[in-house]
């Protein structure tokens, strides 16, 4: 709305600045969360209102601000080129109102209704599509991003990978996965090997019916004494010491290529980055796989 400004002049709706008053809010709130005693909580709700209600103050302003623009009532003083940018002021504040607005009322939700289960629940408003991932780990219980999957063949080549706009489970993946390795590779595999989270019994068994030989994927639910004799037998061990070998390259991906973090923007800038992350760790191995031969 600034920038609208310095493009129209005061032509339309004035411009009033709340960062002032939004940051001394945030400041109370701070303080107002470190108290354990139930003043200070109320204190806490007390200060969130009144963001709250500047905040709401500053989408009431923006859409002022973007329908004046719409209307022609705010109008470039710089030409075909001022007006170009104004105009692309006001797509980008249309675009961010409805995501503040969401905020807003989760907010609204979380703090006075203790509601921390929004539909459309937004995590980043400049990253929407990010999302809220946990799986159990005690170091990093909460982490937000999107959901990748790595499948790995021999020589530490991975054969696929994919990135989830929803997560899904973890046991709806195998099979799939199974579909892309005989597309790519003309067979299905041999062994397969995951974590207990892609187990399931439909799973093993068409996992079979299709042609695999063998399937280590542990169920931790089982208590059967056949349940057990197979997960002890030498073949699966050995599976599931490749299967915790190549979880390795998951992390070697995020310290050697940079997948921990996307430097680019949006679902297919996450897409982008993770493909080419991928396509430089094969051609490191793939170059490794090489090497012996190309010596003989």
């Amino acid at each position: 709305m600034k920038r609208i400004t310095q493009i129209a002049g005061r032509a339309g709706t004035r411009l009033r600045d709340r960062n002032r008053a939004v940051g001394f809010q945030v400041r109370q709130i701070a303080r107002a969360s470190r108290s354990p005693v139930a003043q200070g909580q109320e204190r806490f709700k007390a200060c969130y209102r009144k963001l709250l209600y500047h905040t709401t103050r500053v989408v009431g302003q923006a859409k002022r601000f973007a329908e004046e623009v719409a209307t022609g009532r705010k109008r470039a003083r710089g030409g075909l080129a001022g007006q170009i940018g104004l105009e692309a002021h006001r797509a980008y504040l249309e675009r961010m109102i409805p995501l503040v607005q969401q905020v807003v009322h989760q907010a609204r939700e979380r703090i006075f209704k203790g509601n921390t289960h929004v539909p459309g629940k937004l995590v980043s408003l400049f990253e929407p599509h990010t999302e809220v991932i946990r799986k159990g780990k005690a170091a990093k219980p909460t982490e937000f991003g999107k959901m990748v999957k790595i499948q790995e063949a021999e020589a530490q080549i991975v054969t696929h990978y994919e990135v989830y706009e929803q997560r899904p489970w973890d046991s709806d993946l195998l099979l799939p996965a199974l579909e892309v390795h005989r597309q790519r590779l003309g067979r299905l595999p041999y062994l397969v090997s995951a974590d207990a989270a892609f187990f399931s019994h439909r799973n093993e068994r068409a996992a079979h019916a299709r042609g695999v030989k063998r399937v280590a994927i542990p169920n931790r639910s089982s208590k059967s004494a056949q349940r057990k004799r197979l997960e002890k037998k030498r073949w699966f061990r050995n599976a599931q010491r490749w299967r915790t070998g190549s979880e390795g390259r998951i992390s070697l991906l995020k310290r050697r290529h940079g997948l921990n973090r996307c430097r680019y923007r949006g679902l297919p800038g996450i897409q982008r980055w993770v493909g080419l992350g991928v396509i430089a760790d094969n051609l490191i191995h793939i170059g490794h796989a090489l090497a012996p031969s190309a010596k003989r």
